[in-house]
């Protein structure tokens, strides 16, 4: 159905909700403000019910609901569906709390500049995190005013009516009833209720918890969904771009040569560091790029033996993100265990590369980007060409693979400035070869442990000492990160969860002559390998089973036992203490992330000294998983995606250039090597977890517990595969 685009009057309310009639008739919206960043929600106010809005804060809608003429509700989306569902857990939450069924409820995605907007994007794991309370607070808040306008029609008072399917319901003669969109169509001055409003409580949820059909996937199966690129305009051009021979390299002069001379070029843009052609068809605008004349400024070459040194070198400083006890004068004397964990520059090599379709004109901007921060994409687009960002407006597509891959999307300023150039629009869609070699990497690891056993085999100290490149320093000042002392993406996952009375964690971040950013997880999977694997050589060191030797180290606290549970659930699933089949071993693993507590077993073996991986239990703790179908989906592709980073991935350098320009040179998982994974999904709670991230992290510790178990070896740096 369309979207009932027309202007709204708003006004703010005692509660703190807006509320607006649209001009053209028929509708009725309810909106609400978030303007918190998604990471500061889910610390500071994951568990409140209610949002205060601070008297600064924008008088305008971030998230809002339609009633739509016909009964439908659209709740308009800042957040982006990539695959994740997010889409479907959202409007989970806003069909419990309302009373309408499923089939009522659809989503609208939201472009930048609205109807809603969050400049928080979409990542970390935290929109369902961050919106769960506003989103029930809302929906029951719009749920009672329909309930009290309906009761009044009905003639009777509001507690004698029940809410369900989108009716108001007399409770004492069902046949009595109004719909909301009979409400809605009516002329009322509706005003939110000045007190807190009830909500569901879990033992009545009947759409939280329950697989409900993707939202999604109908445009997706019928070919219908629109990615970055897919996206299309009337008379739109394509861009293509220069690219720099080397890592590092800057653009010193550039002139058209005879590029304007092939036939279908429409024209060339140079400006200061930036060459680019548009033509009528991507085709010829890469053809062209061999026919401009550039001069590159080349930095010294560079290997990847050199860069990883770089890490290594960093021992003895960093800054301390966990402290315990004394670990330090612990660890004086004899009987100290040591180990050093290496992970190496992976690609994300997602599915769709980089895309993007501007179209500048005099008096706006509209661009369609596959982008997980539509609102930062705006501010930039608008930056570059000069423009104010309330002139631009992003819209984003669905994504072809976004794992923070997308947080930042340099084509869309590249279609940007050559829209600019050409006064039309112009789509930028970035080649394989581009993505993997011109994209920004996931940083490498070099992570030190020393620790000490009690003589009962207990953890005495245990000291870490963790270095990265830059994971989310870049989008931060550097004041910022004087405050900061180490990017707090980079060591995700790397503080212990277990009970170690002289425990000491440093991390370090060092700059790297290679782009680095956010991957799936940011930290994570690297981290938890490190420290996972640890705990194992510590559980072997004191003669003591891996399980066993975890769950003695559980703190007595609320998160230990989510953690007691998730391990002893995941044992079971796999019998722990039964024995493998002949030629094989399991290992364990388990982690917490954005609040999920994850435990992994994998089960593998050699084939003509290969090692594969036959199978992979899960018991993942979101807290209470919205969607089910939804998390254990994500369960089993965050260890796929594990399991290739751990087994296959590494990036390459010789002479400061990027080996890898496809698949030939960068191989992935596949299904002929792909595990069979069993997902158990356990609850602890009424509060929702993140779901995107969190079960990659133990999937690499697991493979490589159960390799140390299988060979009697212990290997500490991906890819696992080689030299078994």
């Amino acid at each position: 159905m369309k979207q009932d685009t027309s202007p709204k009057r708003w006004r703010m309310t005692r509660r703190g909700f807006l509320i607006g009639m649209g001009l053209a008739g028929g509708g009725l919206a309810l909106g609400a403000i978030f303007g918190l960043p998604a990471a500061r929600l889910a610390l500071a106010d994951m568990f409140a019910d209610v949002i205060n809005i601070p008297s600064n804060m924008p008088r305008e809608p971030q998230l809002w609901f339609t009633i739509q003429p016909d009964g439908r509700v659209a709740m308009t989306m800042p957040k982006v569906e990539m695959g994740q569902g997010v889409h479907t857990a959202l409007a989970q939450i806003a069909a419990e709390e309302l009373g309408v069924s499923w089939e009522q409820m659809q989503v609208v995605q939201s472009s930048s500049l609205g109807p809603v907007a969050d400049g928080a994007g979409t990542s970390a794991s935290y929109s369902v995190i961050s919106l769960f309370p506003l989103l029930r607070e809302m929906a029951a808040t719009l749920r009672e005013m329909l309930r009290t306008a309906g009761a009044e029609q009905l003639g009777i008072a509001p507690a004698q009516t029940r809410i369900e399917q989108g009716f108001v319901i007399d409770a004492d003669q069902p046949a009595r009833r109004v719909s909301f969109a009979e409400l809605v169509a009516q002329p009322c001055d509706w005003e939110t209720p000045t007190e807190a409003v009830p909500l569901t409580p879990p033992e009545r949820w009947q759409i939280i918890g329950q697989p409900m059909p993707r939202l999604d996937l109908p445009a997706k199966i019928r070919g219908e969904a629109v990615y970055g690129y897919d996206a299309r305009v009337e008379g739109m051009l394509y861009g293509a771009v220069a690219r720099p021979p080397r890592l590092g390299a800057k653009l010193r002069r550039a002139a058209a040569g005879t590029a304007r001379n092939r036939p279908g070029v429409v024209e060339v843009v140079i400006r200061d560091g930036f060459a680019g052609v548009v033509a009528e068809s991507r085709l010829t605008a890469y053809a062209a790029l061999n026919d401009l004349e550039l001069d590159w400024e080349l930095p010294p070459p560079f290997n990847l033996a050199e860069l990883q040194s770089r890490l290594a070198a960093q021992a003895g400083s960093g800054t301390v993100i966990q402290r315990q006890g004394d670990a330090a004068a612990a660890l004086r004397g004899a009987g100290v265990i040591e180990a050093t964990y290496q992970t190496p520059l992976a690609a994300h090599a997602n599915l769709e590369p980089q895309a993007a379709l501007v179209d500048v004109q005099p008096d706006r901007v509209r661009a369609w980007v596959s982008t997980q921060s539509p609102v930062q994409v705006a501010r930039t687009i608008a930056g570059v060409i000069g423009r104010k960002p309330e002139t631009v407006e992003v819209t984003p597509t669905y994504l072809g693979g976004g794992f923070g891959r997308k947080v930042t999307t340099t084509v869309a300023t590249e279609a940007a400035l050559l829209s600019a150039a050409v006064g039309r629009p112009v789509h930028v869609g970035w080649t394989r070869t581009e993505e993997f070699r011109y994209g920004y990497l996931r940083p490498p690891t070099y992570v030190t442990f020393r620790a000490t056993l009690t003589d009962d085999g207990r953890i005495a100290a245990l000291v870490q000492h963790h270095v990265s490149g830059n994971v989310l320093f870049d989008l931060f000042p550097p004041p910022l990160r004087w405050v900061f002392g180490s990017d707090f993406g980079g060591w995700r996952g790397a503080r212990l969860i277990y009970d170690i009375p002289n425990l000491e964690v440093k991390a370090q971040t060092v700059e790297l002559p290679v782009p680095t950013g956010p991957w799936r997880g940011l930290g994570l999977l690297a981290n938890v390998f490190a420290v996972e694997s640890f705990i194992d050589e510590l559980a072997v060191a004191a003669g003591s089973d891996p399980l066993d030797f975890r769950l003695r180290h559980l703190p007595d606290t609320a998160t230990g036992n989510r953690f007691r549970a998730a391990l002893e659930a995941v044992a079971a699933m796999a019998g722990w203490y039964d024995q493998p089949p002949p030629g094989r071993a399991r290992g364990i693993a388990c982690s917490i992330d954005a609040g999920t507590i994850a435990a992994h077993i994998a089960e593998v073996g050699l084939v003509e000294g290969r090692l594969r991986v036959y199978r992979v239990w899960a018991a993942v703790d979101p807290g209470v998983a919205i969607n089910p179908d939804g998390l254990a989906a994500q369960t089993e592709g965050g260890i796929m995606m594990g399991l290739s980073a751990a087994l296959f991935e590494q990036i390459t350098i010789v002479d400061g250039r990027i080996e890898a320009g496809n698949f030939d040179r960068y191989p992935l998982l596949t299904i002929a090597d792909a595990p069979e994974v069993f997902v158990q999904i356990l609850r602890s709670g009424d509060q929702p977890f993140g779901g995107g991230e969190p079960p990659m992290g133990p999937i690499a510790a697991a493979v490589a517990n159960a390799l140390a178990r299988l060979t009697g070896e212990r290997r500490r740096q991906w890819p696992l595969v080689g030299g078994v």
